[in-house]
């Protein structure tokens, strides 16, 4: 997999003032975690679980910061209270999520959730714009930064397994 996408993308946030990056361990963000951590501009926190980085962000707005959250789709589901909860304290939300449960997968406990991602999302108000290709990624970033930050509303960018490129899985015999 090619690091070019992933380094556009940290360009792109960095050019739009992210300063605050909440992440929780996930392989289809290894570079950008990698990234932020080596950044001594940016702030990186490691999370227990998604929806704190949902506060998080919530709280870097306050205090004049931008965030984004980095997760990966079967952690969308531990967000559904908080991430209801963004309109009404109008503040801006991004989100990059890595998704499972879609092309290639092979792991079946991967697809319920992969399959929900996106309607629990827009059933919370969240925005969500997919990138599958390479070539989608400068476009779609883009317009996700100014989607979030410009107009204070809640974004998701996900990941397709199209561009990360599907795990590997072994069943149990």
């Amino acid at each position: 997999m090619s690091a070019e996408w992933e380094a556009v993308t940290y360009e792109l946030l960095r050019a739009a003032g992210v300063r605050q990056f909440a992440y929780v361990p996930d392989a289809g963000h290894d570079y950008l975690i990698n990234r932020c951590l080596a950044d001594d501009e940016v702030h990186a926190v490691a999370l227990t679980t998604e929806e704190e980085g949902v506060a998080l962000l919530a709280g870097a707005h306050l205090g004049g910061d931008r965030g984004v959250l980095l997760m990966q789709s079967s952690g969308v589901g531990n967000c559904i209270n908080l991430l209801s909860l963004i309109r009404a304290g109008r503040f801006p939300f991004l989100t990059l999520t890595s998704m499972r449960g879609d092309f290639g997968e092979g792991n079946p406990w991967q697809i319920p959730m992969g399959r929900s991602t996106q309607p629990v999302l827009e059933s919370c108000d969240v925005t969500c714009l997919r990138i599958d290709h390479a070539d989608e990624v400068a476009p779609t970033i883009d317009a996700a930064l100014t989607m979030a930050f410009q107009t204070e509303m809640p974004v998701a960018v996900l990941l397709g397994q199209q561009l990360l490129g599907a795990k590997k899985f072994e069943a149990m015999a």
